[in-house]
């Protein structure tokens, strides 16, 4: 390696200031190997309390108390393992936890299938006694939703038979993560800096170049390693979304995306919406990229062209800390609890930082019951970006320490749909402080420019997404195989109506559908874009209102899983059943675009 060559350090090479500390959860691998068999060993009772739930609440209670305890070590476990596997994905002794404790996990629920139908059993006047009784009080929510279920509640026996294929669900999507994250080489891209390494986390730095032959150079050699990989990549894919229509079948739902909503009761009319209004609002979207294109001076846009900086002579680097004091002011119209506790827990060891070798790419929060909200972050200085992905990632980790502190463990964990709110939430208020203490044109012209790629990222990015989801799904459902070409053309099809007719697609950008992790986590992505409309209008709410609104906020973040996730946005002032809130997020980016037009002084 010459000196002007960088490199990716080892996880061995992280100082450790730069890690989570997740003694929380266990203080190391020997620990974690103690709970593992306390786990074991406690399951061993589960077989005690089958036929006893329904001679009385005492006996309810009794096993209710039992499950929450077994629950919360479960979580401790997978959570540990989870983040150790995601510290370097090609580490034997962190897979080999997951492995056992996935293994451990089928089992116990398999042993405990017999718990939905025997709850389901209890008469409906003895279940409503049950419910009123001081001992079930922390247990209604659930029982209240798992009597819900009774329409897809199978027999004893089958529900042992589902739960016991439960441990091979998640191999498709692990079989891509290692694929991409461990196995594929992208190799070193040449720069006026030295050879750099090219990956997964460092991709979007690449993509934000002003250098247009090394973003094009970069795009290549990224999408090339995808081609290769075509077939299998198509392979699972198909296999997971095989996987969601079988289990949906043999619930007895209508179809995989009606299984995927049921959880959070929310209507297929509430992402049919989504899909529906984005297409009203696409005007905005194409708009921006011949706006783009001009911008650039390019003759044609390409698909490498789309995040390059509009501002080019702005740059900009921001340390770790500096990013937690940015950060920090612009979230002070939330108060000091909220600030002082985000902040010490970014300087503290919530966060693990910086990329490393094997490490999983891109970023998450994972707020447990028993630990700090932990924080992935592969974060790079040199990209604005990453202050807003921290930003971002600390609204989910706050949105959790307020609910772990409102609501027992049975229904503290709130949905993907209000997460994706509060996550947002904070970049919107990031966006405004930045903006309004940008000292310069170019400055302010970078920030809008970043707000618009972020919204257009979060709504109408994320809605393609969703959209290419359900028709994968019904294609799949209606008997059409999902061969690389048929992936490959239906995801085309949604590039040319999104990108609309400024954009010039390259042979290999439909390969773009094959490399999303979040599509192993099948209709999850129209979450983002529900939630960055729900947060806009918040944000203005909370901002423009006084103690009242902001009360109301906290409400919703404390609110964790007591109530569906369309009635505490309501509680919270906004109505995601109506189109509405999508309508003023559309109308909110075609602002912005206005905008960026008068700051390039590019009005049509």
């Amino acid at each position: 390696m010459t000196s002007n060559e960088k490199r990716i350090p080892v996880r061995s090479e992280v100082p450790p200031a730069d890690t989570w500390d997740l003694s929380k959860l266990f203080t190391g691998d020997e620990a974690w190997d103690k709970g593992l068999a306390a786990y074991e060993k406690m399951a061993e009772q589960i077989p005690a309390y089958q036929g006893t739930l329904g001679k009385s609440a005492e006996s309810l209670a009794d096993y209710l108390e039992f499950t929450r305890d077994l629950s919360i070590l479960e979580e401790r476990l997978s959570y540990y393992a989870d983040l150790r596997q995601t510290e370097d994905e090609g580490a034997g002794e962190a897979r080999t936890m997951t492995g056992k404790i996935t293994m451990a996990a089928a089992k116990v629920h398999a042993a405990l299938a017999w718990e939905g139908p025997e709850i389901l059993a209890i008469p409906e006047k003895d279940m409503e006694a049950f419910l009123a009784h001081p001992r079930i009080a922390d247990y209604r929510v659930y029982l209240r939703r798992t009597l819900r279920y009774r329409p897809y509640i199978l027999s004893g026996k089958e529900e042992r038979i589902i739960a016991l294929h439960a441990e091979g669900d998640g191999t498709v999507s692990d079989a891509f993560s290692v694929l991409t994250n461990v196995d594929f080489d992208f190799g070193l891209i040449d720069t006026p800096e030295g050879k750099l390494p090219l990956s997964q986390s460092t991709w979007s730095v690449f993509m934000e170049r002003p250098d247009r032959d090394l973003r094009r150079r970069a795009y290549d050699a990224f999408y090339g390693c995808f081609k290769s990989h075509a077939t299998t990549l198509a392979a699972l894919y198909s296999g997971s979304v095989k996987q969601d229509v079988i289990r949906a079948r043999i619930r007895g739902y209508s179809s995989a995306r009606a299984a995927a909503l049921f959880p959070d009761n929310v209507d297929e009319a509430v992402y049919d919406n989504l899909i529906n209004t984005v297409h009203g609002s696409l005007d905005s979207l194409h708009r921006y990229y011949r706006l783009r294109k001009k911008a650039l001076g390019l003759a044609e846009l390409r698909h490498y062209d789309v995040y390059a900086p509009l501002a080019p002579s702005v740059t900009r680097k921001t340390a770790w800390n500096e990013a937690v004091d940015q950060i920090s002011e612009a979230l002070a119209p939330l108060g000091g609890e909220y600030v002082s506790t985000l902040r010490n827990g970014l300087l503290g060891r919530w966060a693990d930082r910086y990329e490393n070798k094997g490490k999983r790419s891109g970023a998450f929060s994972a707020g447990s019951y028993t630990a700090d909200p932990y924080i992935l972050m592969n974060y790079k200085e040199d990209s604005v970006r990453d202050v807003f992905t921290l930003a971002h990632e600390g609204g989910h980790s706050m949105h959790s320490w307020y609910s772990v502190r409102s609501n027992p463990y049975m229904h503290y964990n709130y949905t993907i749909f209000e997460a994706e709110v509060a996550s947002t939430f904070n970049e919107e208020l990031l966006f405004r402080y930045l903006e309004k203490n940008a000292d310069t044109k170019e400055m302010k012209l970078y920030l809008v420019n970043k707000r618009t790629d972020d919204i257009l990222a979060t709504l109408y990015r994320q809605t393609m997404f969703a959209e290419f989801e359900k028709i994968t799904h019904e294609l799949e459902e209606g008997g059409a195989p999902l061969t690389a070409e048929v992936l490959r053309s239906e995801y085309r099809k949604l590039l040319e109506k999104y990108f609309g007719p400024e954009m010039v697609l390259e042979e290999t950008s439909d390969l773009e559908g094959l490399r999303i992790p979040h599509f192993y986590r099948a209709f999850y992505v129209y979450k983002y874009a529900t939630g960055v409309s729900a947060s806009l209008a918040l944000a203005e709410r909370v901002l423009s209102g006084g103690a009242a609104e902001r009360e109301d906020y906290f409400n919703f973040l404390k609110s964790g899983g007591s109530r569906f996730p369309i009635e505490s946005l309501k509680a919270a002032g906004v109505d995601m059943s109506a189109p509405q809130p999508v309508q003023a997020a559309c109308q909110a980016f075609s602002r912005l675009v206005d905008r960026l037009e008068r700051l390039l002084g590019t009005d049509d």
